[in-house]
């Protein structure tokens, strides 16, 4: 009897054994692939049943949340939400996160390991941190002049402070509330298929998602080029450009939208925006030496985060020299996102040295105590700085006597070089409207802000001027913000 007892009990000791490991084996092994289950709505449920924590811009709070008395609890809300909707994204129960929404996603639902301030009570009692706060770079007065100057048209803003590589504002239009999506339901799955199936494409976020061919604005980036490489030591020289001028190995004539450009220096050739001379200066700054400065500025990098994706900006590597000569001028498939272009003036304006662009300054516990901050750093040296101190007047030219005159701000030095650039086939669509600059106050010690502006429906006429009747006046309104306060 004894031993049948004993057999028993060794049999129940083993499937004891076998019942912890199976249940070590799903709680230690298994855990993450059973949280993650679609079945599983524990984790959507414990994400949703506090207050999500706040995105800020200039001190206020522009995201909320609302008890909406579901399982899911709470709702995030945005306050002036079609304004800062290219800044925070949505946090979607349905469609998820976006943008600094996603990027900050850890600290804004109170996951991160950051934040607690008693981790082992946290891990024991199986307790949510409050969700931390995204303290973002943005001003206020400046999104306001960029959303209220698109004025819902087609097109994007981007700013950033040279020094430091702060963006300051970043305004994608046409707009839309992220508020409608926060939830489920059906009133959110008609938001979301009313929103994608819109025409105008109003969740696509252009300034730092969207590539425009930058047409002449690109013109600093191979005057840039043209240079540091030694190619041209006097700006103010005559060059050897005629004027039509036949794009070598075709039969196309590159033309001219101002007089004066046969022969013209590259001075005179920013100033007014001569396609035929920055076409012939790309082509003897070769492709390799074309390829290496637009890099400098951040062409062709799949890497750059603000910290929200930004999409590549592109400048080929293999060209023929007719492509090159395009490329030189901002066409063929030369293409980039407003903030690249903001970049691009950025490092001119900061004397050849581009900083490294972002959006969230710091983030902070629910309390207000500090757990991140991104420093400033350089991105990289974009060009000498005496090659930037040349630009610089160029530039300054171009809004004193060139095509961006009316980009001028009394008691402030602006530079600004205008573009335009063709759309479809053919060119046989609206340009882009284009408009590029920097600003600083008269006395100051440095530059408080450089601009990027695109228009998709430029209503001006074609060539370099329309970028100065249609991207230069926002671009004004947003530079006249940021100098305000300026020491």
């Amino acid at each position: 009897m004894t031993r049948y007892i004993r057999r028993a009990a060794a049999f129940c000791l083993v499937l004891l054994v076998a019942l912890l490991v199976n249940a070590a084996r799903i709680q230690v092994f298994g855990a993450d692939a059973l949280d993650s289950h679609p079945a599983n709505r524990r984790m959507m449920i414990a994400r949703y049943h506090q207050p999500r924590g706040a995105i800020v811009v200039d001190g206020e709070s522009v995201t909320g949340s609302r008890d909406s008395g579901q399982q899911l609890r709470y709702e995030r809300t945005y306050t002036y939400g079609p304004l800062y909707a290219s800044v925070t994204g949505y946090a979607s129960q349905t469609y998820g996160t976006t943008l600094i929404e996603n990027a900050e996603d850890p600290v804004l639902s109170g996951t991160s390991p950051l934040l607690p301030v008693f981790p082992l009570w946290h891990g024991l009692t199986g307790g949510r941190q409050s969700g931390g706060r995204a303290v973002t770079t943005i001003r206020a007065s400046m999104q306001r002049a960029a959303y209220d100057g698109l004025a819902g048209r087609k097109g994007a803003v981007a700013a950033i402070e040279p020094s430091t590589g702060r963006i300051l504002a970043l305004v994608s239009s046409p707009s839309y509330d992220p508020g409608v999506l926060s939830g489920t339901g059906r009133s959110v799955a008609n938001a979301w298929r009313r929103l994608t199936s819109d025409p105008s494409q109003p969740m696509l976020n252009r300034a730092i998602r969207q590539t425009y061919p930058p047409g002449s604005a690109f013109k600093i980036v191979t005057a840039a080029a043209a240079l540091d490489a030694g190619l041209i030591t006097d700006v103010e020289a005559p060059t050897d450009t005629p004027d039509p001028y036949v794009l070598p190995n075709s039969l196309t004539t590159l033309p001219n939208e101002p007089s004066g450009c046969g022969g013209a220096s590259l001075a005179y050739a920013v100033t007014v925006s001569c396609n035929t001379v920055m076409a012939r200066v790309g082509l003897k700054v070769g492709l390799a030496h074309m390829v290496d400065a637009v890099q400098r500025f951040g062409f062709n990098d799949p890497l750059l985060r603000i910290p929200s994706r930004v999409a590549k900006s592109n400048f080929d590597t293999r060209m023929s020299p007719d492509q090159l000569a395009l490329s030189s001028i901002g066409q063929f498939d030369t293409t980039a996102t407003p903030l690249q272009m903001a970049m691009v003036s950025a490092a001119v304006a900061n004397g050849g040295e581009l900083k490294y662009p972002y959006l969230v300054d710091h983030t902070t516990t629910s309390a207000g105590t500090t757990v991140s901050t991104t420093r400033p750093r350089t991105y990289q040296q974009a060009m000498y700085p005496a090659t930037a101190q040349q630009l610089q007047q160029m530039m300054i030219d171009v809004v004193r006597s060139g095509t961006g005159t009316v980009a001028a701000i009394p008691g402030a030095t602006v530079g600004g070089k205008t573009g335009t650039a063709q759309n479809g086939v053919g060119n046989v669509g609206s340009p882009y409207a284009w408009f590029i600059s920097w600003a600083q106050a008269d006395g100051a010690d440095r530059p408080a802000v450089a601009v990027a502006v695109v228009v998709e429906d430029a209503s001006a006429k074609r060539g370099d001027i329309s970028g100065g009747g249609d991207a230069a006046p926002i671009a004004r309104a947003v530079m006249e913000a940021a100098l305000v306060g300026t020491p």
